[in-house]
């Protein structure tokens, strides 16, 4: 008969024989259960790659695409401006062949007057506009560029336009060309 520390010793080694295989059991689930999420986080993984791709590939066709749009509405953008003026460039030259035998010169200066104020009123409409009487108003440093200071007539001229060599245009709200104006000191 075994005695009672043998037989603890064989029910310690059954034990022991016994862990392991139950051990292997579980790590061989773990491993597979692993392999099934590493293998589902790396289909995940491709799949987002592939939006990616895709996506930055779209945004690239749409950058290139608007700076093609962009340089085409640039060339073009005065062509709607310069098919306007075309009639009053013909006009000029009407009023050239005219003017070569026109002996009166009130009719000369009528007719250039009519095409001039033609060519203000189209670009007028096109939103152009010349700034307004700046003689006697303050300096703007914005909206005119001072050419020359000369000594100011009066005391209440100083700091202030006393002549335009040069007028001012805006388009909208926007100073196209800065009038030339001269200030007092």
């Amino acid at each position: 008969m075994k005695n009672k520390e043998e037989e603890v010793k064989d029910n310690l080694q059954e034990t022991v024989e016994e862990t392991p295989e139950k051990e292997v059991t579980q790590e061989q689930e773990t491993d597979s259960t692993a392999d099934d999420s590493l293998a589902k986080l790396e289909s995940e993984l491709a799949e987002v790659k592939d939006k990616y791709l895709r996506l930055y590939s779209d945004f690239e066709n749409f950058r290139k695409r608007n700076a093609k749009e962009r340089l085409d509405l640039i060339k073009t953008a005065s062509e709607d401006v310069l098919r306007d003026l075309i009639p009053v460039v013909d006009d000029f030259e009407r009023a050239f062949k005219a003017n070569e035998s026109e002996e009166d010169a009130q009719k000369v200066r009528e007719g250039n007057q009519l095409i001039f104020h033609k060519l203000l009123k189209i670009l007028e409409n096109k939103g152009l506009k010349p700034m307004g009487d700046l003689i006697g108003q303050p300096f703007d440093a914005d909206t005119q560029e001072a050419i020359t200071q000369i000594p100011a007539p009066s005391e209440e001229m100083k700091g202030k336009v006393i002549d335009v060599v040069e007028k001012g245009y805006t388009l909208g709200d926007k100073v196209v060309r800065f009038a030339k104006v001269v200030t007092g000191a």
